[in-house]
Parts: C-alpha cells; structure tokens; sequence
C-alpha cells in the first residue's frame, strides 16, 4: 500500500516555527549586544594601551638629561689602553661592563684586575679607579623597588700613581628628577668622556 503524498500546507507549521526561533534569536543577541556589561570587542587591547602608554612615559623619564661634573684635567694624552682596579664596594653588576664599553667608545681598551695587583708598566700605562653609591627607589608607575646608580667618580692615574683627570656624575635629589633612572652606562657616557676629553658638555 501506498504512502498518500503530503500536502504542501502540511509543512507551514514546520517553516512559521522556525521562523519564530531565529526571529527570538536575533532579538536575543541584539538584546545582548545593546547591555553595558556585553560587547563583542576585548577590552585586552585598551589595557595594553594603557600600559604601553606607562612604559613609554618611563622610558621618557629615564632618557632625562645626564652630565658629568666636578672634572679635573691635566692635559695628558689620551691612553690607548687602562686597567680598572675593581672595586667590591659597589654591588652593581652592570658598571664595570658599562663602564668598559663606554671606554672602548673612545678606542680605549680595558682589562679589570684585583685591587693591589700590579702587571707593569707595559701592560697598564694607566689606571681606572671609581667609586659608586647605589641607592633604591621605585622608579615612576612603578610599585617595585629597585637599585639605581646614585653617585659615581672615576679618577684616571698614570703607571706611577699620578693624577692624570677626574670626573663624577650625581643624580638629583628630587624624587622625580629627570635621568635618575636613566641606565647605569647612560650615566657614566658623559662622565667618561669627560675624564678622556675633559669636556663635561
């Protein structure tokens, strides 16, 4: 026996309904996107906004001036190579590399030793001393507290010991002052320059 075909009415119902579903979904999600709580869009973006509109203010506040002070120069040739007496006193890990590399900037070589060892003449004709205070602050936008480079004085000595020049760099006193958290080799370019050159400029 056969199946009597289906009138085309018969599948009305059916469409009207699902009419009506996608109808109230519509409404729903407009609903949902018209609310103040819901969006489509991440506030992801708006907040690395935010902070990278924080770094770019500290990066600003840490390029601040710089400059050497307090510089002595005798007038001697300048040394195509130094010995640096370290010194353990100051706990920065990061100034005897900065202050190497701010003296291979002037075609200085340098090599580090202990303090009291003496290689000669011929292979130190000069000697690097410095001194350094850290201090520890929390830099600008910041809730971390972290060491900086407050006082630094380089003095550069013949092989005999003698005063050849001298030059120091101090940060500011105000808390917010421009360059005090500036980087350490930031800090002594200026003041090995002038130790070199003896312009402080």
């Amino acid at each position: 026996m056969s199946t009597p075909p289906r009138s085309r009415g018969s599948r009305r119902p059916w469409r009207r309904a699902s009419i009506r579903r996608a109808g109230v979904a519509a409404l729903a999600l407009t609903a949902a996107l018209a609310l103040p709580g819901c969006s489509i869009l991440s506030p992801v973006p708006s907040i690395e906004l935010v902070k990278a509109s924080a770094s770019m203010a500290t990066v600003a506040i840490g390029q601040g001036p710089v400059h050497a002070s307090q510089t002595v120069f005798h007038g001697a040739a300048l040394p195509e190579r130094v010995c640096i007496e370290y010194n353990r006193a100051l706990a920065l890990p990061e100034f005897v590399p900065a202050l190497i590399a701010e003296l291979r900037e002037h075609e200085v070589q340098a090599r580090v030793f202990e303090p009291g060892v003496r290689p000669g003449d011929e292979a130190c004709p000069a000697w690097v001393h410095y001194q350094g205070l850290q201090q520890w602050d929390k830099p600008p936008l910041s809730d971390q507290i972290r060491p900086y480079l407050a006082q630094a004085t380089l003095s550069l000595h013949d092989a005999g010991g003698r005063l050849m020049s001298a030059s120091s760099y101090r940060s500011d006193d105000a808390t917010m002052s421009l360059g005090k958290w500036a980087s350490t080799r930031n800090k002594l370019a200026p003041v090995v320059r002038a130790l070199l050159t003896g312009f402080e400029g």
